[in-house]
């Protein structure tokens, strides 16, 4: 029996891989189907739409710059598996608003005024939910997990994570709004129970005084847990690599309506093809370590997703677009002829992404104390979400200053040489500790 099944099916795993994979499901199911909605239904202007994908990506990550923090001190303080039942809890109330907010979006009985702000509202506060489910994920597995089995979990985790936002952005795509408004509600009750099943998972030292203040606590968490080379580095490169999955991710759906003339099912196949790489990509890389804990493979795979991203932007310039035949389902578009190589660039990108992301993350878990692990998690996330929140800006101003959406994907790619660099200086201390 290989380790990922035996973890598939023990008791030490598999609740909190099924309470991660309907968290991540419903975060997208619910985010999706409001973006779509929006975007294909309320707004007209590439400018507007442009902005609306911007806004939402900025207000879903911002909780996770400005809480993190708090988040990771409480995981490594308290009982992990009782913060995640309070966390699903809480989700219960979120999708309760957010289905609310769809539910009055299409029916139009209220003004977009008010049913936009509701729904952006419930989106930031699933924001703060996941901030504080984030560190948890991971920094629980060494805990429940053998040594040889954390990158095992790891990777199934995200491939697990990638294929639930594969379901969510199928469904957010396909079926009416109406319908995700009940699903998200579903989904989280279901979460909910499954928390229950999550094991115990005690601090593994004295609890600590938490540290209420925001920016001291996020200050002094990331000078703490940058102190080592090694874990540092990845931080960086996991910050830069979803810097560049925050860009490509707020221009999907904007790109899919306006150059590739495409209907929401269409960028909804955009996102699909992209969580089914990540996921295949995870699980390959684990193959190629065979287990070990290394970023051997990480500068090649970030180098390999760059000419992709060249790839898909030389595509979508090279795409006719005939706007007057209305929007392209997704038949339609298949039978386009530079529809499958714009599709196969798209799943190279996804694939070579997974590769390189996947075992900085076990270096995170498997490098630091595990007293510090759900800080460490904690600190990437800070870091992250501010490298996210600069994409978006950046996407944002891209766009406010008239840049085609499809040239905009060449930032992208030039951020996957300085993805690269890390990665390379990452495989360079690894070397140098194992030395020592």
């Amino acid at each position: 029996m290989t380790t990922s099944t035996h973890l598939i099916r023990s008791r030490r795993f598999l609740p909190l891989f099924v309470t991660q994979l309907l968290n991540a499901f419903n975060d997208n199911l619910y985010r999706n189907a409001m973006v779509f909605f929006v975007v294909y239904s309320v707004y007209s202007s590439e400018a507007a739409e442009g902005l609306f994908s911007a806004v939402a990506s900025a207000l879903f990550i911002l909780p996770f710059f400005l809480l993190s923090a708090l988040a990771g001190q409480l995981a490594d303080m308290r009982d992990k598996a009782r913060i995640i039942r309070i966390v699903k809890a809480s989700e219960i109330g979120i999708m309760l608003v957010g289905g609310a907010g769809l539910l009055l979006a299409w029916q139009g009985v209220i003004g977009q005024e008010f049913t936009v702000p509701l729904m952006l509202l419930a989106l930031l506060a699933m924001g703060v939910h996941s901030t504080f489910f984030g560190p948890i994920k991971y920094a629980i597995l060494p805990q429940h997990l053998r040594e040889d089995e954390v990158l095992a979990g790891t990777g199934l985790v995200e491939a697990g994570t990638y294929i639930a936002i594969l379901s969510g952005t199928i469904l957010a795509g396909w079926i009416p709004v109406e319908w995700a408004a009940v699903g998200v509600v579903i989904t989280a009750l279901i979460g909910y129970v499954t928390s229950r099943y999550v094991p115990d998972a005690p601090p593994q030292g004295e609890p600590q005084p938490l540290d209420l203040h925001v920016w001291r606590s996020s200050i002094n968490l990331i000078r703490h847990t940058m102190r080592d080379r090694r874990v540092f580095l990845a931080i960086m490169a996991i910050s830069f690599f979803w810097t560049i999955g925050a860009v490509l991710f707020i221009q999907f759906p904007p790109l899919a309506k306006n150059v590739l003339s495409a209907s929401k099912e269409v960028a909804s196949l955009f996102l699909v093809i992209f969580s089914i790489g990540v996921a295949i990509g995870s699980v390959s890389v684990n193959k190629l370590l065979r287990g070990t804990v290394s970023a051997r493979y990480s500068p090649a795979s970030v180098l390999i997703m760059g000419l992709f991203v060249i790839g898909f932007w030389w595509v979508c310039s090279s795409w006719y677009s005939h706007p007057e035949d209305g929007l392209l389902d997704v038949p339609t578009f298949l039978a386009e002829p530079l529809a499958i190589p714009l599709l196969l660039s798209l799943l190279g990108i996804s694939v070579a992404g997974g590769m390189f992301v996947v075992p900085l993350y076990a270096f995170l878990t498997t490098f630091v104390d595990r007293t510090e692990t759900a800080r460490t998690i904690a600190a990437n996330n800070i870091v992250n979400s501010g490298a996210m929140v600069l994409g978006s800006v950046m996407a944002l101003g891209m766009s406010a200053v008239g840049l085609p959406m499809n040239d905009q994907l060449l930032l992208g790619a030039a951020m996957c040489l300085v993805s690269a660099w890390l990665g390379r200086l990452l495989v360079a201390a690894e070397e140098a500790a194992r030395i020592r």
